[in-house]
């Protein structure tokens, strides 16, 4: 069973990005998000085996979102990605549920890395 992967950043650039190197590596269900708001909602509906969620996005930052999914589901794998600098954030999202981060600019072989160890491989 293909698992369900969820990509969650308001720059239409990023999402793709990480589309097309999960794709390429056999991760091909795949749903977007364009904000925390949007996140919530969509893992009501999807309930992926993962989310990939950046943490800086207007309408509901990426900790807000993070949160509010835990709060529905307690063991969510999340994946925060973070722009360099952004530790002290990074930081509240580990303690609030998230498995690991990602930094950005990204680099394929660590998001697949992370992916990989989240969920056995596609």
């Amino acid at each position: 069973m293909a698992k369900k992967i969820l990509l969650v950043d308001d720059a239409a650039f990023m999402r793709m990005m990480l589309k097309d190197t999960l794709t390429k590596n056999g991760y091909t269900d795949l749903y977007e998000a364009v904000d925390g708001a949007d996140a919530v909602e969509k893992f009501s509906e999807v309930q992926p085996d993962l989310v990939i969620m950046d943490i800086t996005m207007p309408n509901k930052d990426g900790l807000e979102a993070l949160k509010e999914i835990r709060a529905k589901d307690g063991s969510a794998n999340i994946v925060m990605c973070s722009a360099m600098g952004q530790e002290s954030m990074v930081m509240e999202a580990v303690r609030s549920g998230a498995k690991d981060f990602i930094v950005k600019p990204f680099k394929a072989d660590r998001v697949l890395k992370t992916v990989n160890n989240i969920l056995g491989g596609a």
